[in-house]
């Protein structure tokens, strides 16, 4: 890997934590301002529990008076009562009294209720009391360790923003003026090749792009997202395929009636060691060859009717060895004119894993006469 692209890492990973520290103290006030919210909320709470509890003993001192107005009324008429002259008069302040004794047992029954009310607003306020209290204790320690975090990001932001200007003035300027510029339209200026593939767009690459960005001699750029590339082999995706191993376990065989099939000849007419993929498609199937070293591929793709073993009995040869791999056709069009490099791999490992095969083969099926003499 370049260095200026080492340094390109660490540039973004210093970015990525910058903007993530700023994001961090850009959210605090809000969350600040939340919790002030929600303890206002708690203080009008008990506000209105406050007065409503204060209404009810307003009611209940104006109950008592209409009591003490109607009592006075009473005696009034009682009194009244012992200067009338007609029956008629008697009786009209008869029925005033017991007009008056029923709204004293009117506002007797309001008032009862209304102490009722009280035992229950005395609760509430009780409650209400309890919770401000509390949550005014919580939101004070939510509102501390929330100027604590600041402080500590603030601190953390200096130590990065000094860590980046370090980092910049390690890159070259060209490199650094792109990458600057990608980042602040994508977010991010580099992107890591794995799979064939732009981690950052997720855009398919070309063999030949794929492999050299993986060689990493030279700075490239997707054609995509601009973003500047990179390549991780810690992170190299080891496809499914891969059952070859130097561990001299027992090499997997492929199936004989599998749709795809891939072939080793060490003596194609002028091209010598190739690479063949025969894909049955319905009624025809298709050969593709490719070289075996570079996995350039030769002409085009050649299409017949029947499935391969019909239409390509030619080459199908004595010398032809079977290998082990199957990818998507689609995936197969995408590589192009060149096979990726760690498809490729896989491919010689497996052939690698045949000749130790036949080796070993050979050797154990040799008689003692076939043995070489000890000198």
């Amino acid at each position: 890997m370049l260095p200026d692209i080492e340094k390109l890492l660490e540039l973004q990973a210093a970015d990525n934590e910058i903007r993530r520290l700023r994001d961090e103290v850009a959210a605090l006030p809000k969350r600040v301002a939340a919790i002030e919210q929600k303890l206002a909320g708690t203080k009008a709470h008990l506000e209105k529990v406050r007065a409503t509890a204060k209404d009810d003993e307003a009611n209940r001192k104006k109950f008592e008076a209409n009591i003490k107005d109607l009592q006075a009324k009473i005696s009034k008429y009682r009194d009244q009562s012992l200067d009338v002259k007609t029956n008629d008069q008697y009786k009209a302040l008869l029925h005033e009294i017991q007009f008056a004794e029923q709204e004293i047992r009117l506002n007797e029954d309001r008032i009862l209720e209304v102490m009722i009310n009280v035992d229950v607003r005395e609760k509430e306020v009780k409650a209400a009391e309890a919770e401000l209290k509390a949550e005014t204790a919580e939101i004070e320690k939510e509102k501390e360790e929330a100027r604590k975090i600041t402080a500590e990001d603030q601190k953390k932001l200096a130590e990065w923003n000094a860590k980046r200007d370090a980092l910049r003035h390690a890159i070259s300027e060209d490199i650094l003026r792109y990458y600057e510029r990608v980042m602040k339209f994508r977010g991010t200026g580099l992107a890591e090749v794995r799979d064939h593939k732009c981690m950052g767009c997720q855009v398919m690459l070309r063999p030949q792009i794929y492999n050299e960005a993986r060689n990493g001699e030279k700075v490239m750029v997707c054609e995509s997202c601009q973003r500047i590339y990179y390549h991780d082999p810690a992170n190299e995706v080891k496809p499914e395929q891969e059952v070859v191993t130097v561990t001299g376990r027992k090499r997997a065989r492929p199936k004989a009636d599998a749709p795809q099939a891939w072939f080793y000849r060490p003596d194609y007419a002028e091209e010598g060691e190739v690479l063949l993929v025969f894909i049955n498609n319905g009624a025809g199937s298709t050969r593709r060859i490719y070289e075996m070293h570079t996995g350039r591929q030769f002409g085009d793709m050649l299409a017949r009717e029947g499935n391969y073993r019909q239409a390509f009995p030619e080459d199908l040869t004595d010398s032809a060895l079977r290998l082990n791999g199957h990818w998507e056709e689609k995936e197969i069009d995408e590589w192009g004119s060149e096979i990726p490099s760690n498809v490729l791999d896989l491919l010689q490992k497996d052939l690698l894993a045949i000749r130790r095969e036949h080796k070993a083969s050979h050797k154990h099926s040799a008689s003692p006469a076939e043995q070489p003499a000890a000198s």
